[in-house]
């Protein structure tokens, strides 16, 4: 593993164990926060397509800001782990059977249509004041949003993540790709670009 590697995953260990040290009631309250700060900031914009997440272990529970989103015209997608390389994002439909993914997580069956999102909410393990972020190792969402922009795609990139996530610096990478934004309970942070 590089310097920037090892530094990424102990970054990475300390901000998830801090995560994980928020009680229940802390992460449904500031996850409470996050849907309102959200839903104020991106009320006015229009998004056609808009990845979100379901919460695995004690990561923020976006789903009322999915709700909200749904509500202006937004079609949801989540992400579906396709190998161990790949993730797409299948369409979300109100009633629809969600099925395990692995990690813990679950999605859209294979029925259900694979969507560009315009609007990307990005989980993560940590983040740092210039929009860089650390996710949790596994690079599906870089590989992702690289697909994406290989299409000619640009989507708006939002990390979702609690205040105690923040880091001084993360060690950037040549393939690492800034957020535009990151919501926590504080509100949205926008990054120049």
């Amino acid at each position: 593993m590089s310097g920037s590697g090892a530094e990424k995953a102990q970054l990475r260990k300390e901000r998830l164990l801090q995560r994980d040290t928020l009680s229940e009631d802390e992460r449904i309250e500031k996850s409470l926060a996050i849907a309102d700060h959200g839903s104020a900031a991106l009320r006015d914009e229009a998004f056609a397509v808009v990845s979100g997440f379901l919460p695995i272990r004690s990561e923020a529970d976006i789903r009322p800001l999915l709700s909200t989103l749904r509500q202006t015209g937004a079609r949801i997608a989540l992400p579906v782990i396709l190998d161990k390389e790949t993730i797409v994002f299948r369409e979300l439909l109100p009633g629809a059977e969600l099925v395990p993914m692995g990690f813990g997580t679950y999605g859209p069956g294979p029925e259900a249509a694979v969507l560009d999102p315009d609007l990307m909410l990005v989980p993560l393990a940590a983040f740092d004041a210039r929009g860089q972020r650390i996710g949790y190792g596994g690079g599906y969402y870089d590989r992702a949003i690289d697909r994406l922009h290989r299409k000619g795609l640009s989507p708006r990139l939002i990390g979702i993540a609690f205040d105690c996530q923040e880091v001084a610096s993360v060690p950037a990478e040549t393939h690492d790709v800034r957020l535009h934004a990151v919501l926590t309970e504080s509100g949205l942070r926008r990054f120049n670009p």
